[in-house]
């Protein structure tokens, strides 16, 4: 599988070591940086790379790290066609991928420990969204909030 991967400094040595297990696990991995630590780097400087590969198909799934992976979510979420998670179980990430088709997930940098991230990554990875009728007229109900926030906005603005 090709996977993107990024982190601010929050998660840069848990990024290092994902690049090496993911090319291990035999996939193949865009690194979007952070490629140094800084100490005053953003977050959003390496997630929107990763969600814009994501969103176009040039890599099939993404990794999202940060301090706590909130943000990395909240950003990545802002782009049409990705569901990003903030993940830090095994059945969540499973299950994120087969109900609901999310296709980044989002691990904090600082509080999971490099084994219980790398399972989550893992169980990420190897899940298949499950095409099941209930997640798709799930995921369809979720689709039509974008327009209709937009409407809801537009017509505020007139």
């Amino acid at each position: 599988m090709r996977v993107g991967i990024a982190t601010d400094r929050g998660g840069f040595g848990l990024k290092k070591e994902f690049v090496v297990q993911l090319r291990a696990a035999g996939h193949d991995v865009v690194d979007c940086g952070a490629h140094r630590l800084d100490p005053a780097d953003d977050y959003p400087d390496f997630v929107i790379p990763v969600a814009r590969a994501v969103a176009a198909g040039s890599v099939e799934r993404g990794v999202a790290i940060c301090g706590s992976g909130v943000g990395a979510s909240v950003c990545a979420n802002k782009f049409p066609e990705i569901r990003a998670a903030r993940i830090h179980d095994h059945f969540s990430a499973k299950h994120g991928v087969e109900d609901d088709a999310i296709n980044i997930i989002c691990v904090d940098g600082r509080s999971i420990g490099p084994a219980a991230a790398w399972d989550v990554v893992e169980a990420f990875l190897t899940g298949r969204f499950s095409g099941a009728e209930r997640h798709l007229r799930r995921l369809g109900k979720v689709a039509s909030l974008g327009t209709q926030a937009s409407e809801n906005v537009s017509s505020k603005t007139r």
